[in-house]
C-alpha cells in the first residue's frame, strides 16, 4: 500500500525528547475546507499552521496516511490488519502511537487492535473529532494535542498508559470498553462498565489503578488472522422464527453475538430455545451480550437466561457488543479447538471484560 508519509519536528530549536507516530485513516479530524468550500483531506504538512501549540511539545511527529482517507463506516478487516502492521513495524522507533479515525466505528477498531497487538507495552491512542480541524469551534485540536501528550507520557521511564485507548472530549477510555453514544455532541464516547483511565483539565489526571500494568520484557506479537463469518443478532419484541432461522442458516457462519435484554434475558418460547439449542449443537458459538450500555449478562439470574446457559450459550458478562464481535472474529481465526475459543471468549484477554470467575 502506498502510504503518504510526513515528518515534522515540533522543536526545531531544541533537542527532541519524544517521538510519536500518527496514523491517519480518515475521519472528520483530518478534513478541511478547500477554496470552493468543499471538505477535502487535510494536508498534514501544514498541521503546525492549524495547531501552532504543537511547537511547545518538543517532539518529532511522523504522519502515515492511508492512500485514500476512509469513511469509518467503510472500515473492514484489511484496514485493521494495516493499522496493526504499521504499529508493529514501527514499534521500536516511537514512544507512542496516535490513530486518527472516524468516530462511527472507532470503538470497533480500538477493540480489535487490543486483541491483535498482544504484548503491547506502549500507548496506542485513537482519537477523532466531531468537527473538522479547520472549523473555529472544532474539538480536533484539543483531542489531538492531548492524545499526543498521553502518547509520550511516562513515569519512571515507563509509559503511563501501555494499552489501546480512545481519547475524546477530555476523557481517556479503555478502547475495548468504549462505545459511541452521541452523534451531535462532543462527548461522543462512554465506558459504562469501566472507569475512565484519565481526565484532562488543567492537568491530565490519571486513574492509575484502572490502567493496565506495564510488563517489562514483554514482546509485541502481531496477530493478523481474522475471521468475519459472524453476525450480531439483536433481539426485539415480536422477532419471528423465520428471522432467527435465517441467521443460523447462513452458509459458513461460525459465531453469533446475541444481543439480549437486560442481564441476558431472551424469549422463553419453545421455538426460540430449540433454534438456539440446534445452533449450538451444530457448532455455532453463541455469545450473549446485553443491549444495555451498562450492567452485565448474568445467565441464570432469571429463568429465560437460565435456559440459555443450559443450552450452551456463553455469557459475555459486561463486554460491549463492539468488543464481543471483534474478539469473536479474532479467536475464530487464531484458535482451532472449539473448546479453546469458548474458554477464551469468557476470559479477559485485554481488559475487555471483568473476570467472570470472580
Amino acid at each position: 500500500m502506498n502510504y503518504k508519509i510526513v515528518r515534522l519536528n515540533t522543536a526545531a530549536k531544541k533537542e527532541i525528547e519524544h517521538s510519536v507516530l500518527i496514523i491517519y485513516t480518515g475521519g472528520t479530524l483530518g478534513m478541511a475546507y478547500d477554496a470552493s468550500g468543499a471538505l477535502v483531506p487535510f494536508n498534514f504538512g501544514q498541521i503546525l499552521e492549524k495547531v501552532p501549540n504543537l511547537t511547545n511539545m518538543n517532539i518529532s511527529i511522523t504522519v502515515i496516511s492511508f492512500p485514500e482517507p476512509i469513511d469509518s463506516s467503510n472500515i473492514n478487516l484489511q484496514h485493521w490488519v494495516d493499522m496493526a502492521y504499521i504499529i508493529y513495524e514501527n514499534y521500536d522507533t516511537y514512544d507512542g502511537f496516535v490513530v486518527l479515525h472516524g468516530t462511527d466505528t472507532m470503538a470497533y477498531s480500538a477493540s480489535m487492535l487490543s486483541f491483535m497487538l498482544q504484548g503491547l507495552n506502549k500507548p496506542v491512542i485513537f482519537t477523532g473529532a466531531q468537527l473538522p480541524i479547520s472549523e473555529m469551534r472544532s474539538d480536533a485540536r484539543e483531542n489531538l494535542m492531548t492524545s499526543l501528550e498521553i502518547a509520550i507520557s511516562k513515569s519512571d521511564g515507563k509509559p503511563i498508559v501501555p494499552e489501546v485507548c480512545i481519547f475524546f472530549n477530555h476523557m481517556l477510555l479503555r478502547g475495548n470498553r468504549s462505545k459511541k453514544v452521541q452523534s451531535v455532541h462532543f462527548d461522543a464516547f462512554e465506558s459504562e462498565n469501566y472507569p475512565p483511565l484519565a481526565e484532562s483539565g488543567i492537568i491530565i489526571d490519571y486513574n492509575y489503578p484502572a490502567i493496565r500494568t506495564f510488563e517489562p520484557g514483554k514482546q509485541l506479537k502481531y496477530m493478523n488472522q481474522l475471521n468475519n463469518q459472524v453476525v450480531v443478532l439483536k433481539l426485539f419484541p415480536g422477532i419471528t422464527k423465520k428471522v432467527i432461522e435465517s441467521f443460523i442458516k447462513i452458509k459458513g457462519l461460525k459465531g453469533i453475538v446475541l444481543e439480549t435484554y437486560g442481564s441476558g434475558n431472551s424469549p422463553s418460547e419453545p421455538w426460540f430455545l430449540k433454534l438456539m439449542e440446534r445452533a449450538v449443537a451444530t457448532g455455532l458459538i453463541i455469545f450473549n451480550v446485553s443491549q444495555c450500555n451498562g450492567g452485565r449478562v448474568i445467565q441464570g439470574r432469571y429463568q429465560t437466561s437460565r435456559d440459555l446457559k443450559r443450552i450452551g450459550v456463553l455469557s459475555g458478562g459486561d463486554i460491549t457488543t463492539e468488543a464481543a464481535i471483534t474478539k469473536l472474529m479474532f479467536l475464530l481465526a487464531n484458535e482451532t479447538l472449539e473448546s479453546e475459543i469458548k474458554r477464551k471468549l469468557i476470559t479477559p484477554m485485554a481488559g475487555e471484560m471483568s473476570d467472570l470467575s470472580n
